[in-house]
């Protein structure tokens, strides 16, 4: 089976090419990405795959079965439409089956809001697709906490409006499984997946990363005004601002969902326990 990755060359979508090489070695992979050069080392067959060109995506998505399509980086009003144009090109090219990484959160009320609700009109465009779908709505990455020790070291603590909020964080590689899983059976078909692990509240996650790096952080909560600032000075205003919004999304309980991990990967996920002892022997 031909299975195509777009933007493979990201963080998601080259853990998923990964866990694809290490437990389903049968099937054909290949990598779906802007600038093919920055994929050469995945190991798999590379196509330009941008998803502003409609007909290098349908060339590109030739002889593929199986898709899996990353949610796009750019403005909310942008990624609809370039959702789209995967989309069609699948279908133009003979795709039998979708899958599409959505992602939880508030779909009103916050800053990042806007992102979930162009997500959620491409679970709906995916749905009628009239392609075989899955839908896998991803928890938070829990690795941009752990690259950023040395900053809450330098700051003092952990600050941000989640409040008492707790959130289903998940790893990429973790992800990757699951989606390998989802990928290459058929009985996920038709079924909407949040992809998370246990939520944790930002306290819990201060105690945690005390643990792995020997560190004595705090977590103090802030006002969202305040975090935003912060964060759109360390960011950009864009991505500061949806940043914001998450934790705002965080704090309104909209990341404590029931997780259905074990339904899509055939195994629970790894616990916070041994995932940070595992960062703990590594350090």
């Amino acid at each position: 089976m031909n299975i195509a990755i777009t933007a493979a060359s990201g963080k998601l979508g080259s853990a998923i090419v990964k866990a694809l090489l290490a437990h389903s070695p049968e099937h054909h992979i290949i990598a779906l990405v802007r600038t093919p050069e920055k994929a050469q080392h995945l190991g798999v067959e590379v196509r330009p795959g941008d998803y502003n060109d409609p007909a290098q995506l349908l060339q590109s998505l030739h002889s593929v079965e199986v898709l899996l399509m990353v949610s796009g980086m750019d403005s909310p009003d942008k990624r609809i439409q370039q959702h789209r144009n995967v989309i069609e090109a699948a279908k133009q090219a003979g795709v039998q089956k979708i899958v599409y990484t959505s992602v939880q959160g508030a779909e009103e009320g916050t800053a990042f809001s806007p992102v979930i609700q162009s997500n959620r009109q491409t679970e709906k465009d995916v749905r009628e697709s009239t392609l075989e779908w899955v839908i896998g709505r991803n928890g938070i990455y829990i690795e941009p906490d752990v690259e950023y020790i040395d900053t809450y070291q330098q700051v003092g603590g952990i600050f941000n409006c989640a409040a008492e909020g707790k959130c289903g964080y998940t790893t990429r590689d973790e992800l990757g499984f699951a989606y390998a899983k989802i990928l290459t059976e058929n009985h996920h078909n038709g079924k909407t997946y949040n992809l998370n692990s246990e939520p944790i509240t930002q306290y819990q996650l201060a105690d945690y990363l005390n643990l792995a790096f020997d560190t004595q952080l705090t977590y103090l909560p802030i006002t969202f005004e305040q975090f935003k600032q912060r964060s759109i000075t360390d960011l950009g205003e864009f991505i500061g601002t949806v940043v914001a919004g998450i934790y705002q999304g965080i704090s309104q309980g909209k990341a404590d969902n029931p997780s259905h991990f074990t339904q899509a990967a055939g195994r629970e996920h790894i616990s916070w326990d041994d995932y940070f002892r595992q960062l703990k022997s590594k350090h």
